[in-house]
């Protein structure tokens, strides 16, 4: 069955491409000094970033994903679209606010981006990504919510949101953290005017963290779109990540003939819950391979195995935080 966004929005595809490493030159995927061999100029990333997108389009994918933070993304999608002369009734772009990017094009160790759930915040970025993106926007999240924000309980803003909904945008929101379930949950509970706020959830899952699944599945049971970020975990179920920690996975794809990005992304696409799984290639090969998990299922001989993966939510998290930017 072909997902949708929402019930009765525009039609999916099972994968979308994530901008994070595309839109700027620094990001936390391990080993991402090595993918942007071009150079780290403006006009040097946007090419390479063109060049992906191509590679996404004629792969079939046409849902990408954005956000404020991402450096450039909005931009170099817009561009993309309108050089390639792709309507906006052909493509499906979400894009976030809720992170001010910090990086000013730097990779030298400063701070990328900062957060803030504030209304002043989401004015400014809604301003921002509606005039970029235009027609392109179809869905806008908030980035990263988490309980310590209280950005759900936040009444300006949720008024806010609503006005763009009236305004035709479909709303959701992204989650990070240990807490992630109970930020899926209090997102489906959300309604005004006897319908759900937002359409769409999006939240990190993959072989080590799936701490978020039941609340997912709650989600994707009452008509949300589900998308799925991370399923390779910042390059640590990559041939990149740490072998100790991703040793399974790396006996199961010895054991397929695989790469283990490729056995990692069919595990998430396994799920019938997982509507959209979001794939954050930053090179045409990683792409290609990563495409490669649409045709692969995993026995469940090998499910098995990748069980002993699993790690407790603080226990990933407090790994993530540590990942350089690169």
């Amino acid at each position: 069955m072909t997902p949708r966004l929402g019930r009765d929005g525009p039609e999916l595809t099972r994968f979308g491409l994530g901008m994070a490493a595309l839109g700027r030159p620094a990001y936390i995927t391990i080993g991402h000094q090595g993918d942007l061999p071009e150079g780290h100029s403006v006009e040097a990333v946007e090419a390479h970033a063109h060049r992906v997108l191509d590679r996404a389009w004629a792969s079939g994918i046409r849902y990408f994903d954005a956000a404020r933070s991402y450096g450039h993304a909005e931009r170099f999608l817009r561009a993309f679209f309108e050089s390639r002369k792709i309507k906006p009734k052909d493509v499906v772009v979400g894009s976030k606010w809720g992170y001010r990017y910090t990086g000013d094009w730097a990779v030298d160790g400063r701070v990328q981006e900062v957060k803030d759930h504030g209304v002043a915040m989401l004015r400014a970025q809604a301003a921002e990504s509606t005039s970029i993106l235009g027609p392109y926007l179809r869905l806008y999240q908030i980035h990263s919510a988490a309980p310590e924000t209280r950005v759900l309980e936040n009444e300006p803003v949720i008024s806010d949101l609503l006005r763009l909904r009236e305004h035709g945008v479909q709303l959701g929101l992204t989650t990070t953290g240990p807490s992630q379930l109970e930020t899926v949950r209090r997102a489906i509970d959300l309604r005004f005017d006897g319908r759900p706020l937002f359409t769409a959830v999006q939240a990190t899952w993959n072989i080590m963290e799936r701490s978020a699944e039941a609340g997912l599945r709650e989600a994707h049971d009452a008509g949300f779109t589900v998308l799925v970020k991370e399923a390779l975990a910042n390059g640590r179920l990559t041939s990149r990540g740490d072998a100790g920690q991703a040793g399974p996975l790396r006996a199961v794809s010895t054991r397929m003939g695989l790469s283990p990005d490729v056995v990692a992304l069919a595990f998430v696409a396994m799920q019938s819950w997982a509507d959209v799984i979001l794939i954050g290639a930053a090179t045409e090969e990683q792409l290609d391979s990563n495409l490669r998990a649409g045709e692969v299922a995993v026995s469940p001989e090998d499910l098995r195995a990748l069980e002993a993966m699993r790690v407790p939510p603080e226990l990933y998290w407090s790994r993530r935080a540590a990942l350089p930017w690169n």
